[in-house]
């Protein structure tokens, strides 16, 4: 099993290996949290710290869950009422927390950047739960790790990733995974949904859903992310969902088996049909939701191995 970073910063520094790596391991702790006793000690004795500086529900509940289930310390900070408020600089935080001596740290920030920052900080391993626009590297792995289960394989499949891509971190990781591994991606939104320079990342752009859903194996649904945008980029909800919104009649135009995804949370009416988000035979996003407690505990399993084994080689003694 090669996984070889000291941090989980995006998806881009990643390789073929490094991603197959995690989602391996993450196969085997989906089906330990299946049973009834889903408890490892593969981070006993270590201390992980979840720092959000953007509110989450799951994600942070689900690195929480991870953390546990694998026999870490987990401390969650309330970043919004800390240190932060009061002044206090995003390195003097990071230096505070390096003398709490952490050895996984778990950052969600709304700048983008801002948890690389943090990694060349700290001594311990960090993982990015979100950066600003930039990368949300799990969300991308535990869509790569439901995909892969659903549909036997992640590659050569046709992926459809529709709706606000401009403002999307999760677009932006699952385009480079994706890719990576050998799959055709389709982007699908309004052209004030569409970054610019989107055509450089090797991806077919569609203004158009029924085209652009033309005989494809995943429809992976994408929240608008109102907080992140300024003025009209689209007409109104109504019209949106109209145009874009994920029905029956424009999920007929994807291959028979095509399964719907959605990271969440979701405003059903808006990007998708709620009896659709909630039909068992083609909606996977309950199963997205299970996957991303297992790639979690999977990347922290790897980082920290990683981690011991490299402090065992500064002191020559085992850790």
């Amino acid at each position: 099993m090669t996984y070889s970073h000291s941090h989980l910063l995006g998806i881009e520094p990643l390789a073929p290996p490094d991603i197959t790596a995690i989602l391996d391991l993450a196969d085997q702790y989906a089906d330990l949290n299946r049973r009834d006793v889903k408890h490892s000690d593969a981070l006993a004795g270590l201390t992980q710290i979840n720092m959000f500086f953007e509110n989450s529900t799951r994600t942070q509940a689900s690195f929480e869950l991870a953390g546990k289930r694998l026999g870490a310390d987990v401390m969650s900070m309330a970043m919004q009422a800390s240190s932060i408020k009061k002044g206090e600089t995003l390195i003097d935080t990071a230096l505070t927390l390096n003398a709490m001596h952490p050895d996984l740290l778990v950052v969600r920030h709304p700048h983008s950047g801002a948890v690389d920052l943090l990694s060349e900080k700290v001594n311990c391993a960090v993982l990015n739960a979100g950066d600003g626009r930039h990368e949300h590297p799990t969300q991308a792995l535990l869509d790569a790790l439901t995909i892969r289960r659903a549909k036997g394989r992640l590659h050569r499949l046709n992926i459809a990733i529709c709706g606000d891509i401009a403002h999307s971190r999760v677009a932006r990781s699952n385009i480079m995974l994706l890719g990576k591994m050998e799959n055709r991606v389709r982007l699908i939104g309004p052209p004030t949904l569409m970054p610019s320079g989107i055509a450089d990342f090797g991806v077919e752009v569609f203004e158009d859903m029924e085209a652009g859903l033309k005989d494809v194996d995943v429809v992976m649904m994408l929240r608008l992310q109102r907080e992140r945008m300024d003025g009209g980029f689209i007409p109104s909800e109504r019209e949106y969902y109209h145009r874009y919104g994920l029905d029956a009649e424009k999920l007929s135009h994807a291959k028979e088996d095509a399964i719907v995804m959605h990271p969440g949370p979701m405003n059903r009416g808006v990007e998708i049909d709620g009896e659709l988000a909630d039909d068992i035979n083609r909606s996977v996003i309950q199963q997205q939701v299970e996957m991303g407690v297992a790639v979690r505990m999977a990347a922290m399993d790897l980082l920290a191995r990683n981690l011991l084994a490299r402090r065992q080689a500064q002191t020559g003694v085992m850790v």
